[in-house]
């Protein structure tokens, strides 16, 4: 990292009425109050995607349960004849559509990891808890929504992130604050469920940021996410060496196929084949005396993460293992210690882990298992970075940072 701020940002939590804390294990989620009386309600937040959606159901089966919408005269679903459902979806994977009786409009929306969900589009007022007792809630009225009719394992709802026309920070805008949000995650090795904070309109952290603008192309291509958050990366470092990767690799080519984008809502790093192949050379080489005889391709975690190593449950943490530097223009993100090896939990380890062993994978994946035809930086990466998106002058802002708020 370019800069070697680190701030205490529990310092920060009074910073303005828009600021909340999140909790972050292998996701992050926010708890917001939505419809009239408010309903709370769980979201992960999704800088990946742009609609943000709700579980809706009339039965409570969970907790806390669905939203209801019949409970919220606030609610309004959104007829076909609405810009909204004509205009504004355009970055959507699938069209939106109608009823036989061309009333409301119907959304899917197709995750990368193959999982989808449903519904209907709405609108109703969504409150921010701030996470200072002193700051009112920020109320932010006819937020447009999924009411989707099933949720996803592990995700109630989902706060969609990215520069779309619907995405939650866009339609910020009806009630005036700059387009840009910004959070911070803290340290998972440190806490089991980790907090963390996050931030709509100016970051209280701005002036230790530095700043790497988002590439972007004008052509509509296929596979190039137009409304992700994407950026040019220039190089790959292991330790001091920089990996001889033609900068060719890291451009998305005619199909838009390539592009790199930072993601809140991907849990790894996975890299196009030609740029993971040299990293995991290169690491491997370097950390030899520290990592001794990589599993080989018979263990894979998650479908992407090939480079795993045993060890016994006894063993002390490697702790000097050469970090990996991702290199942009005027910023890199600097992965170091625990956050280059992630231990497997114990029930995905199988007969892999007898007699006293445990897994430990290199948190560096290979995209083109998956498929996915990007580079994508998880939020294992952004762990202790104050990362700010700044929509308003297409840029992204880096710093180090503890991300602790207790």
């Amino acid at each position: 990292m370019n800069s070697q701020a680190n701030g205490n940002l529990s310092s920060s939590k009074a910073a303005g009425p828009a600021g909340m804390s999140f909790s972050y294990s292998d996701t992050l989620m926010v708890e917001v109050m939505v419809g009239t009386p408010p309903q709370k309600q769980r979201m992960v937040l999704d800088t990946g995607s742009e609609l943000s959606w709700l579980y809706c159901a009339k039965k409570a089966s969970s907790n806390p349960p669905p939203f209801d919408p019949t409970l919220s005269p606030s609610y309004n679903a959104v007829p076909c004849n609405s810009p909204v459902c004509k205009e504004k979806t355009a970055d959507f994977p699938v069209p939106v559509s109608c009823d036989d009786a061309k009333r409301f409009c119907y959304f899917t929306y197709m995750y990368a990891d193959g999982t989808d969900v449903e519904g209907k589009l709405g609108s109703d007022v969504v409150n921010l808890q701030p996470s200072s007792p002193t700051a009112a809630p920020l109320r932010i009225p006819g937020v447009v929504l999924g009411c989707a009719s099933s949720a996803l394992p592990g995700t109630p709802g989902l706060m969609g992130l990215n520069r779309g026309a619907l995405s939650f920070v866009s339609q910020l805008q009806t009630i005036n604050i700059s387009r840009k949000f910004s959070y911070c995650i803290a340290d998972r090795f440190l806490s089991a469920d980790s907090p963390g904070v996050l931030f709509f309109g100016n970051s209280p952290f701005a002036q230790n940021l530095n700043y790497t603008p988002l590439f972007t192309i004008a052509l509509r291509l296929p596979y190039f996410n137009r409304a992700a958050y994407s950026l040019r990366l220039e190089g790959i470092k292991v330790g001091n060496s920089l990996l001889p990767i033609p900068k060719s690799v890291f451009l998305p080519d005619h199909t838009g196929a390539g592009q790199t984008m930072i993601d809140s809502g991907t849990q790894f790093t996975f890299l196009v084949g030609e740029a993971y192949a040299p990293l995991k050379q290169e690491f491997v080489r370097q950390n030899r005396g520290l990592l001794m005889n990589p599993m080989g391709g018979n263990f894979v975690f998650q479908g992407a993460l090939d480079l795993c190593y045993q060890r016994p449950a006894s063993a002390p943490f490697p702790q000097t293992l050469n970090p990996v530097t991702l290199m942009f223009d005027s910023a890199q993100i600097t992965v170091d210690g625990h956050q280059l090896l992630y231990q497997i939990p114990k029930s995905s380890e199988g007969s892999y882990a007898a007699n006293g062993m445990v897994i430990y994978c290199f948190t560096f994946g290979n995209s083109d298992l998956v498929p996915v035809e990007a580079n994508i930086i998880g939020n294992h990466h952004q762990q202790n970075l104050w990362i700010e998106y700044d929509l308003q002058n297409s840029r992204i802002g880096f710093a180090r940072a503890r991300c602790n708020i207790n």
